[in-house]
């Protein structure tokens, strides 16, 4: 596997703390079956974080299934994305879809958060 299309540590949300921040300050994009909270950040690139809870699905296979296949979409459009963090929580619909649809579902949700233009980055001073 190249490099570019891995899926390293440092693209994925693992504190606590940047789940509670992301949790407390975001806005939302969502589908059917997905939703997806984000803000900006001032990391390099896009980082992911996942939920899917057993409400979802009491199956821990459909579960990993649906985290497969979005960490997979999300390994595939990351360098599309701007610099944010996003959390993508599974709704009780996404467990009975294919993986085909949720990769649609996903393939939308990307192309809305790339269309977003990045605000100004954060700091304290202006640019100029």
């Amino acid at each position: 596997m190249t490099a570019a299309l891995s899926l390293p540590r440092t693209a994925r949300l693992l504190r606590p703390g940047d789940f509670t921040a992301l949790r407390v300050q975001s806005k939302r994009a969502s589908s059917r079956c997905l939703l997806a909270e984000y803000r900006p950040t001032a990391q390099a690139s896009a980082r992911l974080g996942m939920a899917v809870s057993r409400r979802v699905s009491k199956l821990a296979v459909v579960r990993n299934r649906i985290r497969r296949v979005i960490r997979e979409s999300f390994r595939l459009h990351r360098a599309n994305l701007p610099c944010m963090d996003i959390l993508v929580i599974a709704r009780t619909l996404a467990a009975e879809q294919t993986n085909a649809c949720l990769r649609e579902e996903l393939e939308s949700l990307w192309s809305r958060l790339a269309a977003l233009k990045q605000t100004d980055p954060p700091g304290t001073m202006r640019a100029d």
